[in-house]
């Protein structure tokens, strides 16, 4: 049975197409892994289906008393609120109902008869439907999904402004899963979730009866959960059954069809032409000439779709550090409460450290009080003689109004306009990317401006965190390499072992000196 069925869906951005002709089904109990580079348009492919935004043709229609869930990459907290409170707005509908049962039950004292029987049929409805979606064990079902995601080690009274990014993310995924949803449609939501948490998700969408759509570039996670793919590319979306691996395989096999086909067409038309060239002012061959010049005509042409840019992640060196990249001493870190024990920590010259452990634990606030951007509570830190260091933050300012090329020269003025080009499609943006609004940009898009800045500064310290989210499966395999090759030092915070443990060669696990459990 076909639960979302998207026919004939065009969009595009000013004079950029993002999709043409595009259709896709849900079925029943089908889990979909929505893949493609970054910048393909699957964030807007789910805000069409979901209603966020109106294609510019085409027809989406979903099955009927459908109750669809959806967690967007871009998805907010309302500052102010607690914990709880957004936990328990998963339940708003109910509460609703709860309110129109009560006001019934007013109109019944004055009630005729007939109004009556009107009324308890609706209370009896409206009753049944409570009980079915949990509404009298409210409190427990959210202590329960609150202890899945860890969330009650943080408190449920804590207000939403104090948390970290995961932590944000946990509480959003938490909100969307007590709702429970007959569909999930879920936007990269391994993003920012630690191990234990993903493994988690894992488990709970291997378990999940209905279906989901999944967009995300964590390649095991994806694997381990889906038995569809569909996949985006060149504004067309083109389905394969199986996982992440099989769709490789196949993939590749029909690219280098066509590409086979496509040679020994452009080989034929060179043959004819050059038949029709020397045989058309014969008057012996000329019918021959017109018969190849005829079947040139009624020949369809295969056409090859363009290489997308492949990110080119080379970072510049700069002279070497001191042998010390900093020195702490009983430093503890944190806002109104500490975060950790008191830490004494050395990095050397040459060390690639992978910080990792559970989200809110402080790993963004020790890399912060490390370069001084957070005074520590206590303690202090040293940084090393001779560096430069390069800062990879999290996330941009949401209200960002400038463009890529804007962002850029504000770190370089000295570039040409065609040197701030050149470097932004290095790392893989395209014409239209580079003109466009930061805001605008997915997720993915945004990271690769940010890592620009940092490529095209001399550096002999990269302080990373999460570089990984967002990023598309070749960006992340170039980081890869490039972090890999880099001569300077690097400290990293990272949730993703098969990208760390090929990087590192040092670990530290921030769960046995955080204050948090």
């Amino acid at each position: 049975m076909s639960i979302l069925n998207v026919e004939n869906l065009s969009h595009g951005f000013g004079d950029r197409a993002i999709f043409e002709n595009v259709s896709f089904r849900l079925l029943k109990g089908e889990h979909i892994g929505l893949i493609g580079a970054n910048g393909e348009g699957k964030s807007t492919f789910m805000n069409i289906v979901t209603g966020k935004l109106m294609p510019d043709e085409g027809k989406v229609e979903w099955g009927k008393n459908v109750k669809v869930g959806y967690l967007d990459q871009h998805s907010v907290l309302e500052p102010g609120m607690t914990i709880y409170d957004v936990l328990k707005g998963a339940y708003s509908s109910l509460f609703d109902m709860e309110k129109r049962m009560n006001d019934l039950y007013d109109k019944m004292a004055d009630a005729s008869e007939d109004e009556m029987n009107e009324y308890l049929e609706e209370t009896g409805m409206i009753q049944e439907m409570l009980e079915s979606h949990d509404f009298y064990v409210i409190d427990t079902k959210i202590d329960e999904t609150a202890r899945a995601f860890g969330l009650d080690e943080i408190g449920l009274d804590r207000t939403v402004d104090e948390l970290s990014g995961g932590q944000r993310s946990k509480i959003l995924l938490a909100k969307l899963l007590l709702e429970k949803p007959d569909i999930l449609l879920l936007d990269e939501p391994t993003n920012y979730l630690d191990e234990n948490h993903i493994e988690w998700l894992k488990r709970y969408l291997l378990d999940y009866e209905n279906a989901f759509i999944l967009i995300s570039h964590d390649i095991p996670f994806l694997n381990s959960v889906i038995n569809i793919i569909y996949h985006m590319e060149n504004k067309e979306l083109n389905r394969y059954v199986g996982d992440y691996d099989k769709f490789r395989e196949v993939y590749e096999v029909k690219k280098a069809q066509l590409e086979a086909a496509y040679n020994r067409q452009q080989q034929e038309i060179k043959e004819l032409n050059d038949f029709v060239a020397r045989n058309k002012a014969r008057v012996a061959t000329r019918n021959m000439a017109m018969s190849r010049q005829k079947k040139l005509d009624k020949m369809d042409i295969i056409e090859l779709a363009k290489e997308k840019p492949k990110p080119q992640f080379n970072f510049k060196e700069a002279r070497a550090a001191g042998k010390y990249i900093f020195e702490t001493k009983d430093l503890v870190i944190g806002y109104d409460e500490p975060l950790s024990k008191p830490l004494t920590l050395t990095m050397e010259r040459g060390q690639k450290i992978a910080l990792t452990g559970a989200n809110g634990i402080g790993k963004t606030t020790l890399l912060k009080s490390i370069l001084g951007i957070n005074p520590p509570l206590s303690g202090e830190c040293e940084l090393g003689d001779y560096l430069y260091i390069g800062y990879f933050e999290q996330e941009m300012k949401p209200d960002a109004t400038t463009t890529c090329m804007d962002e850029l020269w504000k770190e370089f003025p000295s570039y040409t306009q065609y040197e701030v080009r050149s470097a932004l499609a290095k790392c893989g943006l395209t014409t239209q990317h580079i003109e466009s609004l930061v805001r605008v940009l997915s997720g993915g898009e945004a990271a690769k401006v940010r890592l620009c800045k940092i490529i095209n500064k001399e550096t002999n310290l990269l302080v990373l965190d999460e570089p990984t989210n967002h990023l598309d499966v070749d960006a992340k395999e170039e980081l890869k390499r490039a972090l890999k090759a880099y001569k300077g030092s690097i400290l990293f915070v990272c949730h993703e072992p098969e990208f760390y443990e090929d990087v590192a060669t040092d670990v530290w696990d921030c769960s046995k000196w955080t204050t948090r459990i």
